[in-house]
């Protein structure tokens, strides 16, 4: 199982930048997390000086959101979408992108309701319940 540290998520996502701007050839995953940032102008910044991005502290109280956390969500999505794991999330994350006309929209939907299914998981110490994040995604899908 692949379990990278903070430090190394943070440095990938500043090299596929890095590449990315430098027109270097990028690993599929690179790719993904690119298309991702393209569409995260306001982490650009972030994204420039891996130094920085490594020290940096994201807190609640900046009333920031953490920039590789949120990246991390979306590679963390369209990797569920891409396997249909847990089963269903594809047609809900489709159904959602199709009823809100943006995928990007549907992400940050999505990344709600697996945030509110870690926070159930970890505060009830049951196993994340994948059916209710899907019925969680198809229920905004509805709205």
């Amino acid at each position: 199982m692949f379990a990278p540290s903070q430090e190394q998520v943070r440095r990938f996502f500043c090299e596929a930048w890095a590449k990315h701007l430098a027109g270097q050839p990028l690993t599929p995953l690179e790719a993904q997390a690119v298309d991702w940032m393209v569409q995260h102008p306001e982490y650009h910044q972030d994204l420039a000086d891996a130094e920085a991005a490594v020290a940096a502290i994201y807190t609640v109280e900046e009333g920031r959101t953490n920039p590789f956390l949120h990246l991390s969500m979306h590679l963390s999505i369209t990797e569920q979408v891409s396997i249909d794991q847990p089963r269903g999330i594809k047609a809900a994350v489709e159904r959602l992108a199709h009823k809100r006309n943006s995928l990007h929209d549907a992400h940050h939907e999505a990344m709600e309701a697996l945030g509110e299914m870690v926070w159930e998981s970890q505060r009830s110490g049951k196993p994340f319940d994948g059916q209710s994040y899907i019925d969680r995604i198809m229920m905004r899908a509805t709205r």
